[in-house]
């Protein structure tokens, strides 16, 4: 009787042993064939079975038994989103990982562009939001409005940092987001007194910027390129900006400028208007943002590329000096044969 007893004792550890081994591996242990991190995008149309065909494909699992019986016995809502699975994750994290919307945000990261166009691929290419939205919405002027911006000026409203954000954050909500970033930028190292002390707003010093970084990438020369800009504009004589005649034309190709270019009657023609565009030309970085409210002090009130092609210029007080060092200039380019 004792050897009976003792022999089903032994057949029920067995099987209490078994059970929790298939539990465990039903549902705590690693199924995923993956060596790194991967992700899931769930959209708003996903249902059950798409999922886990999304898990299957990201994550490659050995089998998705015991998420399929959960999920069986308690469907979850869908929440559209980003989510991680690791390689030591069990399916039981994973479902409760999905069940409860515990996304994983993803990092943005605002480009220093030229066009709205081009912003817009950028952002669409990282969130859920469809491009072609983004842009109409950035070109729409009741849109732009609501952000206290319109049309010429909203690009003034992305610094260009990277932020950490959700997958399928609306757009209006990403568009809060960029005003409390750009609010905590201006207000970080005191830029808006820099600023103020400039007789600029905000959104003017970001517009020189974008010159100034169409100008040149060499961020240690930014300043004076900066100082000469402003200065022209505290005499109130016309920037003469090649860059802002390129936005105007809207041909980001050209090398050189020539006269005929510069009769285009566009308010982006700083050759034929005085003061600034309406606008920035582009998202500037923040090194040439920062080089405008640290602009260097001169009386320069010129400057032209140096003939050496090495992305710096020469900076004159009198037009004759300007003239000279064009001549220098426009012998190179011809020397090259630059058109």
């Amino acid at each position: 009787m004792k050897t009976k007893k003792k022999a089903l004792l032994i057949s029920g550890a067995v099987v209490l042993v078994a059970a929790c081994a298939a539990v465990y591996a039903l549902f705590f242990s690693s199924c995923y064939k993956i060596s790194e991190t991967v992700y899931v995008y769930i959209d708003n149309d996903d249902t059950s079975d798409s999922i886990q065909a999304k898990i299957e494909t990201a994550a490659r699992p050995s089998c998705l038994w015991g998420y399929s019986l959960i999920e069986t016995l308690k469907p979850m809502t869908v929440h559209p989103g980003r989510y991680a699975i690791e390689p030591n994750e069990g399916q039981l994290a994973t479902y409760r990982k999905l069940a409860s919307g515990n996304q994983s945000p993803v990092n943005l990261t605002i480009p220093s562009v030229r066009t709205i166009d081009k912003l817009a691929g950028v952002l669409g290419r990282k969130l859920m939001i469809d491009s072609t939205a983004i842009c109409e919405a950035l070109q729409d002027s009741a849109f732009c409005a609501t952000l206290s911006y319109d049309t010429a000026t909203i690009m003034a409203l992305f610094i260009p940092n990277t932020y950490q954000v959700y997958w399928n954050v609306s757009l209006e909500d990403l568009m809060k987001r960029m005003q409390k970033e750009n609010a905590a930028f201006w207000k970080a190292e005191g830029r808006s007194e820099l600023a103020q002390k400039l007789g600029l707003t905000p959104n003017e010093v970001i517009t020189v910027a974008s010159i100034v970084e169409e100008e040149t990438a060499n961020n240690t020369e930014k300043p004076m390129v900066a100082g000469m800009y402003l200065n022209r504009l505290k005499q109130e004589m016309p920037l003469q900006a090649d860059p802002t005649v390129k936005y105007a034309l809207k041909d980001f190709s050209l090398r050189r400028i020539y006269h005929k270019h510069l009769t285009i009657d566009s308010p982006y023609n700083t050759y034929k208007n005085v003061g600034l565009p309406p606008g920035p030309i582009r998202i500037p970085t923040v090194a040439s943002i920062d080089a405008v409210l640290h602009r260097v002090d001169h009386d320069y009130l010129y400057m032209c590329a140096k003939e050496d092609f090495s992305g710096t210029h020469n900076f004159a007080r009198t037009y004759e000096e300007h003239l000279q060092n064009a001549q220098k200039y426009t012998e190179a380019l011809n020397k090259r044969n630059i058109k």
